[in-house]
């Protein structure tokens, strides 16, 4: 007579990475077979298909709004976006998206090959109010007809990726002071709303430097191509991240309260990837930084 007890029979293995991989071949090779077959057959089965994944989405959607809803569910979901196959699962409904800015940067690497295969280059700036302020450099920069075509380039592959990306601006290709990345502003020089920091020599390598400005809490993050302005708060539950890990060589800040991982130059987060830090426009005068809170 088995002595296990009845969760123990009835329990389900935890799904690793390799069985996932396993599991979506398998639907791979069911779809492919389906492709194979007498189309007016293949019609009904593809029918079936979508059928089953539109009430799927329904029942998933209600589930994810209703933890959305609720702080503690708010907490439970991102760490179930943790699973690979809840991801998975919410990324085949279009549940998971990535935010603006990240959408933004993967669009920015996706043609910086194109860009440098032409002895140009380019960076991503800044993105607000759905324009995206982006500089370049080498034979992209100018007023040659490569500068034109690389920003008509870079114009029609974000908006082609990103609808909701309605202009692109490119800022000036001045030198930054002391490496670090000055943002260029729409507001013709005027001080408004911007609020000043500390030196640029009081931040140091590999550490965080936290500050409070008006009512905002500021996280400045030195990474390998300038330094970056973020609020000091962890997406997952608002904590505050200057007393995490901040790794340099690999690009990443983690935080000390659950372990979120963020990419310490885009903020994508790596733990939730629908979480992302809230970034601050940034400039350097001076050796002085400023900061521009939300």
């Amino acid at each position: 007579m088995s002595t296990e007890s009845p969760a123990a029979r009835t329990s389900t293995p935890m799904v690793t990475v390799d069985n996932l991989e396993q599991l979506a071949e398998r639907v791979d090779k069911a779809i492919a077979e389906v492709q194979l077959l007498d189309p007016e057959i293949r019609a009904k089965a593809m029918t079936l298909k979508s059928a089953i994944e539109e009430f799927h989405k329904v029942g998933l959607t209600h589930i994810v709004k209703t933890l959305k809803n609720d702080p503690h569910g708010k907490a439970l979901l991102f760490n179930l976006v943790d699973e690979p196959s809840v991801y998975a699962l919410f990324a085949m409904h279009g549940l998971v998206r990535a935010d603006l800015l990240t959408q933004v940067s993967r669009v920015i690497e996706m043609v910086r090959p194109y860009m440098q295969s032409h002895g140009g280059d380019v960076s991503l700036v800044d993105v607000r109010d759905k324009t995206v302020y982006v500089r370049l450099s080498g034979n992209c920069n100018g007023c040659s007809m490569s500068s034109v075509t690389s920003r008509n380039t870079v114009e029609e592959s974000l908006k082609e990726h990103v609808p909701e990306i309605e202009r692109v601006e490119v800022v000036a290709d001045e030198p930054a002071v002391g490496g670090l990345v000055q943002l260029q502003t729409s507001d013709n020089g005027s001080d408004h709303g911007w609020v000043e920091g500390p030196l640029t020599s009081e931040i140091e390598d590999g550490k965080p430097f936290a500050f409070e400005c008006s009512e905002d809490k500021v996280l400045l993050i030195k990474s390998k191509k300038g330094l970056r302005a973020w609020r000091n708060a962890c997406a997952h539950q608002g904590l505050p991240l200057d007393g995490g890990i901040l790794d340099p060589e690999n690009g990443t800040i983690t935080c000390p309260w659950h372990g979120f991982q963020y990419d310490s130059e885009s903020g994508e987060c790596f733990s939730a990837p629908q979480c992302q830090l809230e970034p601050f426009p940034l400039r350097v005068t001076d050796n002085r930084v400023w900061v521009r809170p939300g």
